[in-house]
């Protein structure tokens, strides 16, 4: 728990000490069920949260590995699919992370402990990513009742309003503003570089023109202090696609390639190639 707390709190580094620590504690004393399947699951959210998208699927598969012998609806379960499906969806596979939550019944109802990171968040992004957008609004606006239940406020660990204020952002444009503003108000009270890039990106993404821009480059600017390398890659391949710069799209791909984001290196890709209005 201690580790969970500094894992959403940029401080990354402590949190996978922690995460290692337990599990060759675990290994150490030959436990092979739920207690081990868990600490791989945690070290998966360390690599997910540091940005290694690769080794994050790889320890969180052992995890689903290891807990399929202990037994399904467990939080150690939910805690895996959940992280798994939530990877997944980084690395642009959202096929595959769709078919993860079938398989393994990621799906209400949740259980009443805490999953980390939200279900309902990962859940929602996971229906939007598969084009089941009414669906997903209506999982986000569940993600919102129960975080205002439970008194979650962490942007980055549950995450439903700035998926929600993209999702809006066409058809309800007043509404996602106001939900890019309470994002950027709670990361901003929060104080973690993340968060508040996270925000920026939000915010961007609602604008265009010059004001766009200048919420990309700031995003950028938080998020490569942060120790989240993927969402510093999604900032810089954001940006540059706003600004049309080649150079910032070039170092972008090259981050989202060392974190295996096989999506966002293919949207850059697709940008470089296109060459349209890049200088």
């Amino acid at each position: 728990m201690l580790a969970s707390a500094y894992a959403y709190s940029d401080r990354l580094d402590r949190a996978e000490t922690l995460y290692n620590e337990a599990l060759r504690a675990y290994e150490t004393a030959g436990w092979s069920g739920g207690h081990l399947a868990l600490a791989h699951a945690y070290v998966g959210l360390g690599h997910r949260r540091r940005g290694r998208l690769r080794e994050a699927e790889a320890a969180l598969r052992e995890s689903l590995r290891i807990a399929e012998r202990v037994g399904r609806g467990l939080p150690l379960y939910w805690t895996a699919t959940c992280n798994l499906v939530d990877t997944l969806l980084v690395r642009g596979h959202a096929e595959e992370a769709w078919e993860v939550a079938e398989r393994y019944g990621f799906a209400p109802p949740y259980p009443s402990t805490i999953v980390i990171p939200d279900p309902r968040s990962v859940r929602g992004r996971l229906l939007l990513a598969v084009g089941r957008t009414k669906d997903g609004v209506n999982e986000l606006e569940a993600a919102e009742k129960a975080a205002a239940v439970r008194g979650h406020h962490n942007p980055v660990m549950v995450p439903w309003a700035a998926d929600l204020a993209r999702a809006l952002a066409t058809e309800d444009p007043a509404r996602a503003a106001r939900l890019a503003a309470d994002v950027r108000t709670q990361a901003e009270r929060f104080g973690t570089d993340t968060a508040i890039g996270e925000a920026l990106r939000c915010a961007a993404a609602l604008e265009s023109g010059q004001r766009a821009v200048r919420l990309a480059a700031q995003a950028v600017t938080y998020l490569e202090a942060s120790p989240c390398q993927y969402e510093h890659a999604a900032a810089r391949v954001e940006y540059g696609i706003a600004s049309r710069s080649v150079a910032e799209l070039e170092r972008g791909l090259a981050l989202a390639r060392s974190c295996g984001a096989d999506g966002l290196v293919a949207q850059a890709r697709e940008v470089l190639e296109s060459g349209r209005g890049l200088r």
